[in-house]
């Protein structure tokens, strides 16, 4: 039997998700005889695979890396599902949209927030460059299903992933 590739991804969220996927238990032993985790935070991976079968995608898109990664993603993936509320909404993450800036954001947070070094990181490779609004997934690319939740539940987890992962 040739497994499906699984991927999971965290872009702007809290990993709350990623700790739901964990606590699948006895069902994800059994999901495991059924794909190969190809990518994830949970593992070393550097560079998303192509040929993926099944991705969860964990949280908003809130930096230029995010939207890169999303792409990459949906040329590479067969079935994308937006996963948790911060993918399927934006829910906490995009909490900072209001501002219309991110800029207002990193000052609030770096300069009026700050007792000491008042200032806002700006050499290269410190942070990536901040969307001025956080969206989620389905703003860039097409997703094929959304998991709500916050975290989703791990029965909800499973149940999504069940008919996906057939023999």
């Amino acid at each position: 039997m040739t497994k499906l590739k699984l991927a999971t991804v965290w872009l702007g969220g809290c990993s709350g998700c990623h700790m739901s996927f964990l606590d699948l238990d006895k069902c994800l032993i059994d999901l495991a005889a059924k794909f190969d985790l190809v990518y994830s935070p949970i593992s070393d991976i550097k560079a998303y695979p192509e040929g993926v079968d099944i991705v969860l995608v964990e949280g908003a898109s809130a930096n230029e890396e995010h939207l890169e990664l999303i792409h990459i993603i949906r040329q590479g993936t067969k079935t994308i599902i937006a996963f948790g509320d911060c993918a399927v909404t934006g829910n906490v993450t995009a909490i900072r949209n209001p501002f219309f800036s991110a800029n207002i954001s990193l000052r609030l947070a770096y300069i009026e927030g700050a007792d000491v070094n008042q200032q806002i990181p700006h050499a290269p490779g410190i942070f990536p460059p901040l969307l001025d609004k956080v969206v989620p997934v389905h703003y860039i690319v097409p997703v094929d299903i959304c998991l709500p939740g916050c975290p989703p539940s791990a029965l909800s987890i499973c149940a999504a992933l069940e008919p996906l992962i057939k023999d």
